[in-house]
């Protein structure tokens, strides 16, 4: 679903990958005009990843839908005083080069400013701008394992567990547009523009938030949780059913007794020696004083019930809990029975944003390699000889006519 809430913003993206796309990304979707800048010879790898010969991938595509495109070599110095030009009526831009990089192409944060002293320039790297570790090249997995997000995924004497998908990767496309977004704020009132500094580490040390904060205060790490909850509830974890897997979280000594009621175990939530509480009144929390055999009990209690049966009962009785799903499994119920608001629009997933302002009108398809650019240098002021010099020595790419 397109918004219009961002309508009037112009933004210039020169990242690529994940993490600098899904930042504009999630500008495009609430409206922004965002023009995808890439190399003709080298453009974003995350075109061809998983996909055809030919073909773009599907990662590409939902990382970049709503955007254009220009293709340019921007060391070539026509192309890069053209570029910035354009920024001298942009709101944003976006680069996610290693630290020094655009400065040497001579698109650094002073050289844009000079020419639009009111943008907002996003600067996201693997371990901020500055630094010993500034330098090094970042992915996804590299930053969990330099976070400690590794350790403190999977069981405890498990080897290092990764999360399955490039989470810090979007979590910094989140933080980098809400840095955006306040930095547009602030302008409105000072007309001062901003250079924000996002990094992946960063990034993953706010997703972590509550154990990083655990850390610092008792100065110990705590034991890798695996599939249990973070309350520490015996209550709240992944249980074997006889059809599946079941979590739950019953954090509080009422959906502990709960649980326990529904499961046959009558008696176990109010027996010492298995159970003790803490906190006061309605928010006390359970700890087990016996695990081991605690674990036993609710172990053999789950085994003889099915998942799916379990889920109803539980829910309607007040404590969470759901089946363990394949994300397929779960599209396909979501988008049959509308459990959840899914804007799935021509296989597009839409933003997670609801009531701001979005239409029925689908986000425009993500656009091929150099899909505006004989446009954007039409209008620039170039002629169509020099167009087509450029495109001669690969300096340019053109998809669209001239």
């Amino acid at each position: 679903m397109a918004s219009q809430s961002l309508s009037n913003l112009r933004v210039i993206d020169l990242s690529h990958v994940i993490a600098g796309p899904a930042a504009s990304m999630y500008l495009a979707a609430l409206g922004a005009d965002v023009l995808k800048v890439e190399n003709p010879r080298a453009p974003d790898v995350m075109r061809f990843v998983d996909a055809g010969d030919g073909e773009m991938s599907t990662t590409f595509a939902t990382l970049n839908a709503g955007k254009r495109s220009l293709a340019i070599d921007l060391k070539n110095p026509r192309l890069r005083d053209l570029l910035l030009e354009l920024l001298r009526d942009a709101d944003v831009f976006i680069e996610n080069f290693r630290p020094g990089t655009a400065e040497r192409l001579g698109l650094g944060y002073e050289a844009v400013r000079a020419v639009n002293p009111r943008i907002v320039y996003l600067s996201i790297s693997g371990y901020g701008q500055s630094g010993p570790w500034s330098g090094f090249g970042a992915y996804d997995q590299v930053v969990q394992a330099l976070t400690g997000m590794m350790m403190v995924n999977g069981e405890e004497n498990g080897p290092p567990t990764k999360v399955g998908f490039p989470v810090i990767d979007i979590a910094t496309g989140m933080l980098g547009a809400l840095s955006v977004l306040a930095a547009l704020h602030r302008r409105a009132t000072s007309n001062i523009g901003s250079h924000v500094d996002a990094s992946l580490a960063q990034s993953a040390l706010q997703l972590m938030r509550p154990l990083v904060t655990r850390v610092l205060a008792t100065e110990q790490e705590g034991a890798r949780p695996g599939n249990r909850g973070f309350s520490g509830s015996p209550g709240a974890a992944t249980f074997r059913c006889a059809d599946g897997w079941l979590a739950v979280a019953a954090n509080t000594m009422g959906q502990f007794r709960t649980l326990c009621g529904t499961l046959g175990l009558d008696g176990v939530a109010d027996d010492p020696r298995l159970v003790t509480q803490i906190g006061r009144g309605g928010a006390t929390n359970v700890v087990a004083a016996d695990r081991v055999e605690l674990g036993r009990r609710l172990d053999e209690a789950f085994a003889c019930h099915d998942a799916a049966s379990l889920e109803g009962q539980l829910n309607e009785a007040g404590v969470p809990a759901a089946r363990v799903r394949r994300l397929g499994e779960f599209l396909s119920e979501a988008r049959a029975g509308r459990h959840v608001e899914l804007p799935l629009g021509s296989g597009q997933l839409g933003p997670g944003m609801m009531g701001l302002g979005t239409t029925d009108d689908p986000v425009s398809p993500p656009p091929a390699l150099g899909a505006d650019t004989g446009e954007i240098l039409r209008r620039a002021g170039l002629s169509a000889a020099e167009i087509a010099v450029l495109a001669r020595e690969g300096s340019i790419l053109l998809t669209d006519s001239v």
